[in-house]
This record gives structure tokens, sequence and C-alpha cells, in this order.
């Protein structure tokens, strides 16, 4: 599992942005999102790397964990 925090995530549209985006290169990930603590939760076959640049390709930041 890959955790990131992306702290300009703040709403349930955002949640569904950022699924969106991973799903496009991992059809199969499960993304967990928790709008209090802005964490991302994924788990997916790409690395860490491939996860954070679909997130911010798709205009979230990362916050390094």
């Amino acid at each position: 599992m890959t955790h990131f925090i992306v702290p300009d995530m703040d709403c349930q549209g955002c949640v569904g942005a950022i699924t969106k985006a991973v799903r496009r290169h991992d059809a199969s990930a499960k993304v967990d999102a928790d709008l209090t603590t802005h964490a991302v939760d994924i788990v997916s076959t790409l690395d860490s790397g491939a996860l954070a640049a679909a997130i911010e390709a798709a205009g979230y930041t990362i916050e390094k964990v």
C-alpha cells in the first residue's frame, strides 16, 4: 500500500478526481481517501512514483510523508 498526504484534497469531487486519475493507469487500483486527514491510501501494481505523478497530473499537491 502507498500512503500520501494531499493537502489540497478537500471535497468528494477531489476524491473522485484523484481516484479517476489513478485508475487511468491501473484500473484495478483500490483508492481510500480520508478528507479529515487529507490521507490517500492506494493499493496498486504501480510504484509510488507513478501514483504520485498521476495525482499531480490531476492538479493536486502531494506532501512528502
